[in-house]
Order: C-alpha cells, then sequence, then structure tokens
C-alpha cells in the first residue's frame, strides 16, 4: 500500500520525503486555510519538492467552474492530481479531465455505489472517507472492502485512496481491505513507527550494553 501524507504543511512535507516511504501528497480547502497561505502558491510550492502525485481540489461546485480550476491547477505542474467533489457534476468533470489525460482524485466518497460511479468516469483514485463513517457507528473499513471486490469484480484501473484516517489503527484497516493507497495526516504516520514494546526493549538493549563497558567505533 502507497502511503500519501495528508497536509498543506511544507515542512511535514519535506521532514518525511526523507524517510523514504512517502509515495505522495493530498491536499483541501481545510489543510490550506489553516496553513495561512495562498493556495496556489502552495501547490506550486509543493510540486517543487517532488514529482510524486499531489492532490489539488477544486472550490466550484458546478462542472463548468471545476474544469476550469481543475486545468488551472494541472497547469502548475504534471504531477498535480485535480480533486473532485462525489457529485453529478463532479463526475461529468472527471470524464472531461479522463478526456484530456489528466489525473483526477473523486473525493467525498461514502458508498460503493459512488465508488462504482467514480471509476466509470474515469476517476484515477476515488477517495472513501473512513474516518467520517466511523465518527456517525458505520465501519469505514467495510467500504473500502466492498469498493475492493467491485473494482476486482470489473478490473476497474481506479485506485482506492483511503482517506479521513485518524489513527495508525485505519491504516491497518485501510491495508487489510486491500485499499491502494491511505493518506494520512504526518502525526499518524510518525506514530506507525511506534510501540511501547519497541521502546521497551530498546531501553534494555542499550542498558544491557552500556553495563559491557564496549564501544562499535
Amino acid at each position: 500500500m502507497k502511503f500519501f501524507v495528508d497536509t498543506a504543511d511544507v515542512g511535514d512535507i519535506k521532514d518525511l520525503l526523507d524517510t523514504g516511504f512517502l509515495d505522495g501528497v493530498t491536499t483541501n480547502p481545510s489543510l490550506v486555510a489553516k496553513s495561512g497561505r495562498d493556495f496556489l502558491e502552495v501547490i506550486t510550492e509543493i510540486c517543487g519538492l517532488t514529482d510524486m502525485p499531489v492532490s489539488a481540489e477544486v472550490s466550484a461546485v458546478d462542472t463548468e467552474g471545476m474544469i476550469l480550476e481543475g486545468e488551472r491547477l494541472a497547469g502548475i505542474a504534471e504531477n498535480v492530481v485535480v480533486k473532485l467533489p462525489l457529485t453529478l457534476d463532479g463526475l461529468r468533470a472527471c470524464r472531461h479531465f479522463r478526456q484530456k489525460g489528466i489525473r483526477t482524485n473523486v473525493t467525498l466518497c461514502f458508498s460503493a455505489n459512488q465508488a462504482l460511479l467514480a471509476a466509470k468516469a474515469g476517476a484515477t483514485y476515488v477517495s472513501p472517507f473512513i474516518g467520517r463513517l466511523d465518527d456517525i457507528n458505520l465501519e469505514g473499513s467495510h467500504l473500502l472492502g466492498d469498493i475492493r471486490t467491485i473494482y476486482n469484480n470489473y478490473d476497474f484501473e481506479t485506485r482506492i485512496l483511503a482517506a479521513s484516517i485518524r489513527s495508525a489503527n485505519h491504516v491497518t484497516q485501510a491495508a487489510l481491505a486491500g485499499a491502494d493507497v491511505a493518506t494520512v495526516p504526518p502525526g499518524v504516520i510518525r506514530k506507525l513507527a511506534e510501540h511501547p514494546l519497541t521502546q521497551n526493549g530498546l531501553a534494555q538493549f542499550l542498558s544491557d550494553w552500556q553495563d559491557t563497558g564496549q564501544s562499535i567505533v
């Protein structure tokens, strides 16, 4: 499973790129608003850091507006993925971009039927929001599994991008369900390497090593 980082913080992106296990970046209007920076400036800077996919979301809600904004975003860099809402207008725009060879990320997916339509519209990625489903006592991981089954049934090329991930457990659930990608907040990505038994074991090893009085270098 690939890892995208879900942030508009350039510092976090730079730091995680150094780990070598980052495969892309997703942003959204809320994340950019938190940064307090100009939207186009942020996307341009992120695309300058990496040639990995960078999802940039349109703000329009009508097809014509989405196409206009999406083409502007796609013109920033070749690695921009135009992010569209999963509405009928968004799906029409998705088909337009598919025909033009521009990659898309159809977002705010909450049902298997929506994901089916996104695939038929030619979306590069579909983003099921598993955390928000959990918030209303539905199993977001079950949706991922349903979409995986449907996509496998018909050999759809659209990739499943698990989104609205809130915890390390969500990452595990996404991987078990067969998601192609998980887009994860920086803090959660860093926590994936943590386990209390690892820390306890390391502390014990260091203590035992110090008792030997030896040095490797």
